[in-house]
């Protein structure tokens, strides 16, 4: 298919006919990732019903695809400048649409496993891709608004898909949660192909680094096995594989530090220079304690509706639908807002907020009432998140290099699906969660109490690192130190490495 004649990348205007197309490209492509993350979650007891499989399948079916997810996304952000932005996003919501249709047709628990880690593989290469498009191709005084319509219509569809999965699984069954990316993914191919032009950074050079993307993924596969595993194979393979994951990970960080120090041609997928900032190390730190908090609640937290309060898949994906809403209406006004006060105290008060809405939801239980037991946890949960992420995404940008901006965004992302990856493995184990203990009502009430007071010692911990290590400065700009702006205004579902700063040539890609 031959693309549609448009203005020259980096001139597209987001008013015109031309910017109408490419934001609905983006928008849709990164959509079906953001519709995944939140209608698996709604489905994982009626998969384990019809699967048949214990815990730890449910949660090596949610950490799969975070696994490579988490240990790609950097290298498809660099995929992508180097290949062409458009390219690697179609081929990222191709590959994303046929791992989605062997999710649908999963004969058992490991087949759905597998194609999750191969739906992650999809989503690393779509989720940078989507907003680095935007990022290249809109004219440089369109691309707030363009960025913001983006994150607004993300948050969009982070709001629907509780609903969406809830409906599906109630009325046609699980398996379409995943085969409805297939027609919506054609529709993303046939407009991405069509109206959106290439390009590419003609800066991006020497060879990828696979073996870091590699030692990276096998390191948290590692953790992740010994976690989930532990209780049935014993402690030999639960100390050999989290011996594995660890010395993997000290590999990895050694070949990112001799990367860094030598010129072979080879860049480091992890510059470890990012870290001299004492203030991007520190604000890194509390992504990890607030995202592995956030992932182990909403993990468990739909579980609980289900299994012990009676809730069916639509009305657990309802009930969580506050949330998402307090994030689309109050994330740019406290972005603003920390912009004029500072983020410091802003990040302590959210994270306390969400920690108060997790002792509330220790109220759910048997025949919970919703808007006595429910509501109350989930909106204080929502305004503490809220006035947290914004702040945190920003600060993040800002305490890096200008330089290394790109880096800093990514690295943040990964750190926060890390977090994510490792609380969904180790926050059952703590709390005595194994086996088939998740479908009995009296087993799993307990452990879910338990870990609700486990996340919310997380956040209190996370406000206590945000009040002392936080710079309140840091988002107050100055002539001779700029502070880029966060790629996400009002709602940050997918977050992802933006462009690098600086007066950087688009080169549109020669043929289609």
């Amino acid at each position: 298919m031959v693309a549609a004649v448009s203005p020259a990348p980096g001139a597209i205007r987001l008013t015109s006919k031309p910017g109408r197309w490419v934001l609905a490209a983006t928008v849709l492509g990164s959509s079906m990732a953001m519709l995944d993350g939140t209608v698996v979650n709604v489905a994982l007891p009626t998969i384990g019903r019809s699967l048949h499989t214990s815990l730890a399948g449910l949660q090596w079916t949610v950490t799969a695809y975070t696994l490579t997810l988490a240990g790609l996304i950097l290298l498809g952000g660099a995929l992508g400048d180097r290949h062409g932005r458009r390219r690697i996003f179609v081929i990222g919501v191709i590959w994303f649409a046929l791992a989605s249709g062997l999710c649908g047709l999963a004969p058992d628990i490991g087949v759905l496993i597998a194609a999750r880690a191969l739906q992650g593989i999809g989503g690393a290469l779509l989720t940078p891709g989507s907003l680095a498009i935007i990022q290249a191709t809109f004219a440089a005084d369109d691309r707030p608004r363009a960025i913001g319509a983006w994150s607004g219509l993300g948050g969009v569809a982070g709001a629907v898909g509780p609903l969406l999965g809830g409906w599906l699984i109630g009325s046609v069954g699980w398996r379409w949660i995943f085969l409805i990316n297939l027609p919506l993914a054609a529709v993303v191919v046939a407009v991405s192909t069509r109206h959106v032009p290439e390009t590419r950074d003609p800066t991006s050079h020497g060879r990828f680094d696979w073996a870091g993307a590699i030692l990276a993924a096998l390191a948290l596969a590692g953790i992740t096995d010994a976690l989930i595993e532990a209780p049935g194979h014993g402690p030999a393979r639960t100390v050999l594989a989290g011996t594995a994951g660890v010395l993997l990970g000290a590999g990895f960080v050694l070949l990112e530090r001799r990367r860094g120090r030598t010129d072979r041609g080879v860049p480091p997928m992890l510059p470890l220079d990012v870290f001299a900032s004492r203030q991007f190390t520190a604000v890194n730190v509390v992504t990890f304690v607030i995202y592995g908090a956030l992932s182990g609640t909403i993990f468990l937290i739909v579980l609980q509706l289900q299994v012990v309060s009676g809730y069916t898949p639509l009305a657990a994906g309802v009930s969580l639908l506050p949330m998402t809403l307090l994030m689309l209406l109050l994330s740019s006004r406290a972005g603003a807002l920390a912009q004029r006060i500072g983020p410091r105290w802003l990040m302590t008060t959210g994270c306390l907020l969400c920690g108060g809405g997790l002792l509330l939801a220790v109220r759910i239980g048997p025949h919970a009432a919703y808007v006595a037991d429910v509501l109350p946890a989930v909106t204080l949960f929502g305004l503490g998140l809220s006035a947290t992420v914004a702040p945190l995404t920003a600060t993040v940008l800002a305490s890096a290099d200008v330089r290394h901006a790109g880096v800093a965004s990514g690295v943040n992302n990964a750190v926060a699906r890390a977090a994510g990856l490792l609380a969904v493995a180790g926050l059952p184990l703590a709390v005595g969660l194994t086996g088939e203990a998740y479908r009995e009502a009296y087993l799993l009430n307990p452990a879910f109490r338990s870990a609700m007071f486990i996340c919310a010692g997380l956040l209190a911990l996370a406000a206590v690192l945000s009040a002392l290590t936080v710079d309140n400065d840091v988002l107050r700009p100055s002539p001779a130190h700029p502070v880029p702006q966060p790629e996400c205004l009002s709602y940050c579902p997918l977050g992802a490495p933006p462009l690098e700063p600086g007066d950087r040539v688009e080169t549109p890609a020669q043929g289609h």
